[in-house]
């Protein structure tokens, strides 16, 4: 028994002289930097977007991107609830938990530049706001390489609203898919100031659908990722395509308004499932895309 553990202690030790050390002070400076820049700062391809967009109110937006940027002031007054998905290498260490790095960050961050605080403690009866907008979403997925890369996303309520969950029969076709997805988007689009993001995941549990779903909402750049990661998760490029044409047929438009895009960006995310089940989960993000992803190597 004695040597047994010995073994092990020692087994122990040479593990840990094989951990890559990350100190916490980085990870928390590299969130707080990406928290501020996500809020005041439009994302290029949406601003390119709006720059080509001359309907209704195309003054007002223009002019919102001007201030937030130059004033460091939020783009919208929703600042959201702030989720992260992170893959973490088995091999990395950090001198804090992960979970108290983030939510500090977020706590800062929006205290210290006046941010609107929109978390409640108690979801159901007293609803008393948590006064620093925690806590954070936190997602932590291990990967077998030595890094920790960061996604964030800061969600307001009228995006995260949208969000719906269907357990559909395993033996639906693949045209009622699709029709479920379009007829969800065109009753509640216009309540989530798109043009939107759609995030469509597929497979897995409910929950697994759930978070397919929030990471198809990421750039496609991030997205890339994602199957080094995980090798069971897949993309169904054309499905998203066919959704992405049937939603430019909706005529919503730039903050449901008739004219414009819809939806800006449509992806697909699919896992295996069960024999006996087939979640569909959809996420939408609203116009602004308030994404960041950090890679600490």
């Amino acid at each position: 028994m004695i040597f047994a553990l010995l073994a092990d202690l020692r087994a122990q030790k040479m593990a840990g002289d094989s951990m890559k050390t990350i100190e916490s002070k980085t990870v928390y400076e590299h969130i707080c930097k990406a928290l501020l820049d996500i809020n005041t700062s439009i994302n290029p391809k949406v601003e390119r977007l709006l720059d080509s967009y001359d309907g209704p109110f195309a003054r007002e937006l223009k002019e919102n991107m001007r201030i937030a940027r130059t004033s460091k002031m939020p783009l919208c007054q929703d600042t959201g609830v702030v989720e992260f998905f992170i893959w973490k290498g088995y091999d990395i260490q950090l001198t804090s938990p992960l979970k108290n790095t983030l939510e500090q960050a977020v706590r800062d961050t929006y205290t210290d530049n006046g941010f609107r605080k929109g978390i409640v403690s108690d979801p159901l009866f007293e609803r008393k706001n948590t006064l620093d907008n925690t806590p954070a979403i936190v997602h932590i997925l291990e990967i077998d390489e030595s890094t920790i890369d960061i996604w964030m996303i800061a969600k307001g309520g009228g995006s995260e609203n949208l969000s719906t969950l269907f357990m559909l029969q395993p033996s639906e076709s693949y045209e009622n898919v699709l029709k479920c997805i379009v007829e969800h988007i065109e009753k509640n689009a216009a309540n989530a100031c798109p043009p939107i993001i759609v995030g469509i995941g597929i497979g897995g549990t409910s929950d697994k659908a759930i978070l397919l779903s929030k990471l198809a909402l990421f750039d496609p750049s991030a997205t890339e990722s994602l199957h080094r990661y995980d090798e069971k998760i897949g993309k169904y490029t054309q499905m998203a395509d066919e959704l992405q044409e049937a939603f430019s047929n909706l005529k919503i438009g730039v903050q449901g308004l008739g004219i414009g895009p819809t939806v800006q960006r449509t992806s697909v995310l699919s896992y295996p499932t069960h024999i006996a089940t087939l979640p569909l989960a959809i996420s939408v993000d609203c116009y602004l895309s308030r994404t960041s992803r950090v890679v600490i190597e």
